[in-house]
């Protein structure tokens, strides 16, 4: 009798499971994100969607809502919120619903921000205090606060103050008047400057090295001339680790030096590989390049081209050149095989040319001296003899300079960028040259990426050839359209000016823009649309042709792979679709 009675002494706490409800089920309203899901992490009764709570807890974390709502709400700057809600049973869960008045928010009224008028003019430093100065008349946000604050600090220590230090941070709320002031003073210090510059792993002499290092001793401290130390050494190709540090804990008497640590990279390098390109065919390619050569970081790089319709053979020599604007002298001979649905031609080229950095363009000046055979008008499959089609032979002496700078947030896959082309070429009358000539050609990029995974890319061309006598300039002097580069949904090189045959022979003018959309579902795949119009023509009217079409996007192992299905638009001439098929980097 005993032992039942003290069993029915444990029935309360044996049926307390069975009492018990599962979790909460918690509906915010009356705000929406991110006030919602901040309300939502604020509140204790999240913490029970999935664990066992009893009806005194529910009620006990309910009554703390409103607290726990204000605390979560302030950071936003809202410092009224009320809370009204309800609790009931859904099935064996409780159901919680919160429905939430924020109130009006804080703004803030003024802002008193004190600088050294030194470090205020340099322009980062103007920039980052413009962030917080439109904060505002804005509504109090702590992240928003919190991140252009710490922008000011971060810009300070970048342009060269690394002893600055924040004395006064104090945000002051008014709430009776939804009103808040922003104090913030920084004590800079001194601005320091940079010292020596010491190499550790090179296989190059100290002083070879210099080239790269956009600064000097006594120059002012800058973290951007320090990333642009690592990138050209990187750049230059000549070493697998590259780190750039700034010795920052010695530093002393406001001078820093910066230490950079390098490993040589492979010396040689042998490269092959099949391709396949709708305007070149199915073909395969070859290298052998040599990083450097000597101990004074001369280069050396070989590369053939056998495709079925194109072969090229070249040969470029690089002596880099003392200086901090990576001067250099590059030597080089090429040889091309061209054949395509236009023309055919056999050409040989020498080219001797110096580069170099010019206020972040790559500027070249150099001599070109071409000779060689082509026809012009005739397909593969036509004999020599076949009317319309235009034989040739020329020798060019010609100089060259070009202007040529790339920008991109990530050069496997941009998601913002630019590039730019800019080429002159013009003989020297009619010295050493079959005809005189002078060309003048532009081509850019620009991709920007939006809302995650879309991309609008646009690409346009221009060219203009003055010549005493067109009919000696090879075809790749000539303007031609058509191509995946060009105008797709056309052949390669199927647009420009006609002969009296009906034979394209290239015309002295380009004129060509393009628009493609790109959204990627994945983080490698993706499709896209393009609009491509422009032509090649002789005199001042364009006449555009005008190509549409749908693409594939492949983000492969070896580079993006573009494919691309084009057609006409409005041509009488042309008709059906053409294949497009290109490998390789977006700029």
């Amino acid at each position: 009798m005993r032992r039942i009675r003290r069993y029915l002494s444990l029935l309360p706490l044996l049926m307390v499971p069975a009492l018990s409800h599962a979790g909460v089920q918690l509906v915010v309203d009356g705000v929406d994100d991110p006030l919602k899901a901040a309300v939502v992490a604020g509140v204790g009764l999240s913490q029970y969607a999935a664990r066992e709570v009893s009806e005194a807890q529910v009620h006990r974390l309910y009554d703390r809502a409103d607290a726990e709502v204000g605390n979560a709400l302030r950071p936003y700057g809202y410092y009224d919120a009320h809370v009204t809600g309800k609790i009931g049973q859904s099935g064996k869960d409780w159901r919680v619903t919160l429905h939430i008045a924020p109130g009006q928010p804080v703004k803030v009224t003024s802002i008193d921000l004190r600088l050294d008028p030194a470090a205020a003019a340099l322009r980062p430093i103007r920039a980052a205090r413009r962030g917080i100065e439109k904060l505002k008349d804005q509504r109090l946000d702590d992240a928003a606060y919190d991140s252009a604050r710490d922008a000011l600090n971060n810009a300070l220590a970048a342009n060269g103050y690394l002893d600055a230090k924040l004395t006064v941070r104090r945000v002051e709320v008014n709430r009776g008047e939804h009103s808040a002031a922003i104090h913030l003073a920084w004590d800079v210090g001194r601005r320091y400057r940079y010292g020596a510059v010491r190499f550790e792993g090179s296989q190059f002499q100290p002083d070879f090295l210099q080239r790269y290092v956009p600064f000097k001793p006594g120059d002012y401290f800058d973290q951007n001339q320090l990333l642009g130390l690592q990138q050209a050494l990187n750049n230059a190709d000549y070493f697998s680790v590259v780190n750039v540090m700034p010795e920052i804990p010695t530093a002393q008497d406001g001078v820093v030096d910066v230490k950079v640590q390098l490993a040589p990279a492979k010396r040689r390098i042998y490269t092959s590989g099949l391709f396949v390109g709708t305007d070149t065919g199915i073909g395969i390619r070859g290298g052998l390049e040599y990083r450097w050569v000597n101990s004074y970081g001369h280069k050396w790089k070989n590369d053939i081209v056998l495709a079925q319709r194109l072969k090229t053979l070249s040969s470029q020599y690089t002596i880099p050149l003392p200086g901090d604007n990576q001067r250099s002298v590059n030597f080089g001979v090429n040889f091309r095989d061209a054949n395509t649905v236009t023309s055919q031609s056999r050409t040989l080229e020498l080219v001797a040319n110096e580069s170099e950095l010019w206020h972040e363009w790559v500027r070249t000046v150099g001599v070109h001296a071409l000779t060689g055979t082509f026809d012009v008008g005739k397909r593969s499959d036509e004999p020599e003899s076949t009317p319309g089609v235009e034989h040739g032979r020329s020798t060019l002496i010609y100089a060259e300079g070009s202007l040529s700078r790339k920008v991109a947030d990530n050069l496997d896959f941009v998601h913002r960028g630019w590039s730019l082309n800019l080429d002159m070429r013009s003989t020297a009358g009619d010295l050493f040259s079959t005809a005189r000539f002078s060309e003048l050609t532009a081509s850019g990029k620009w991709i920007r990426g939006f809302w995650r995974s879309n991309r609008l890319i646009l690409r346009g061309d221009l060219g203009h050839v003055w010549t005493n006598h067109f009919e000696a300039l090879p075809p790749q002097l000539r303007f031609f359209a058509g191509g995946d580069q060009s105008i797709r949904g056309y052949t390669y090189q199927a647009i420009g000016p006609k002969n009296s045959y009906g034979r394209v022979i290239g015309g002295d003018n380009l004129v060509i823009g393009s628009a493609t959309l790109e959204h990627y579902f994945t983080p490698r795949w993706g499709i896209a649309s393009f609009v491509d119009a422009g032509n090649a023509f002789s005199g001042t009217r364009v006449h555009p042709k005008i190509g549409t079409g749908i693409g594939v996007r492949w983000r492969s192992p070896v580079g993006m792979i573009r494919v691309d299905v084009g057609t006409p638009i409005n041509d009488a001439q042309r008709h059906g679709v053409e294949l497009h098929l290109v490998i390789g980097p977006d700029l």
